[in-house]
């Protein structure tokens, strides 16, 4: 599809705008989006930038609280403060998690959608972690179980969690 401006280069950015109801598409090559009144682009986009972005979501020029909470807090091992973490995006060091976790539980559920590491766990990686995923998702299996009144299903799920729980106990 060539650009709706200029007719000559492939059009590599859609916009579609609906306004009352009516319904307008755009297509345009990059330099013509560029040049467009409608549109502005920020093209120093990077992902330090989104996390950082992610982490200015609160107002914290508004709460002083959070201001003290910025400038105060750092890590007790790599000496990393809050602010400096939120203006680089990276930790000093794998302690800066816990130091900063009061700040940064709530900004992985607003970007996971909860705050447990749900991921895959690779199997070379020690049978201990498996087993304890293993057992809390046969918890969350045992709570349906017990929601539905499917005991003698409950009760199967609830030796398994026993003998998983018995080989965590052995190690």
């Amino acid at each position: 599809m060539l650009c709706d401006d200029c007719g000559k280069r492939e059009a590599t950015m859609h916009f579609t705008k609906i306004i009352n109801g009516n319904v307008t598409e755009l297509h345009l090559c990059e330099e013509c989006a560029k040049n467009h009144k409608e549109f502005e682009f920020d093209t120093s986009f990077s992902i330090h930038n989104f996390l950082t972005g992610l982490l200015d979501l609160d107002n914290v020029q508004d709460s002083p609280f959070k201001i003290d909470y910025i400038t105060s807090t750092k890590c007790d091992r790599c000496g990393l403060t809050y602010s400096k973490f939120r203006q680089t995006g990276k930790f000093g060091c794998s302690n800066c998690y816990n130091s900063f976790k009061e700040k940064l539980i709530p900004l992985f559920k607003r970007i996971h959608g909860h705050g447990n590491h749900i991921g895959k766990v690779p199997r070379r990686a020690g049978g201990v972690i498996r087993i304890k995923k293993e057992i809390s998702r046969l918890k969350n299996q045992l709570e349906i179980a017990v929601r539905n009144e499917e005991y003698e299903k409950a009760a199967q799920i609830r030796d398994q969690i026993r003998e998983l729980q018995a080989q965590i106990d052995t190690k």
